[in-house]
């Protein structure tokens, strides 16, 4: 295992090299790819590198074929850059932000929408039981000012004076 904070640099690193070498690659099949993020293994073995791709899904497809077709040449170049006993083996994911963002986007109209409606249920309702259902300082102060006395008329719990 590795610290960590050089397992954060590496994997600094691996996205810097992979973004720069893509642009090397001369395949057709390559779109307008951006590398969002990668991370590496605590021993620095597994490189997963996160991409987007503008364009559709058979765009994405073609990308995702010309990348897992360029990473030998990939793992080759980024491995000898880094330095490293063992070249990383490259795993690429593609990185659907904008679906996720779409994804949150309905999810937050719909949740708009639900507390529009309670709203709107709401309106003119009143609250079952009491409109202060809390005791009032004045109940707490008449109920510590009665005392408990035994059979014997003195105080229940009062202590003996020792002095």
């Amino acid at each position: 295992m590795s610290d960590p904070a050089k397992t954060r640099r590496q994997a600094e690193r691996v996205k810097e090299l992979v973004a720069s070498l893509v642009r090397e690659i001369k395949d057709p099949r390559l779109g307008m790819v951006t590398i969002t993020d990668a991370r590496i293994t605590g021993d620095l073995r597994e490189a997963t590198v996160y991409y987007t791709v503008l364009g559709d899904p058979t765009e994405q497809a073609a990308t995702a074929a010309a990348l897992e077709s360029a990473k030998g040449m990939l793992r080759s170049r980024v491995g000898h850059a880094l330095g490293l006993r063992h070249s990383p083996s490259l795993a690429f994911v593609l990185d659907n932000v904008l679906d996720h963002a779409k994804e949150i986007d309905d999810l937050l109209a719909e949740a708009r929408l639900r507390d529009e409606e309670v709203q709107r249920l709401a309106a003119g309702k009143q609250y079952a039981g009491d409109p202060d259902p809390y005791k009032s300082e004045d109940e707490e102060d008449d109920a510590g000012d009665t005392e408990s006395y035994g059979s014997g008329g003195e105080r229940v719990g009062a202590r003996e004076d020792l002095g």
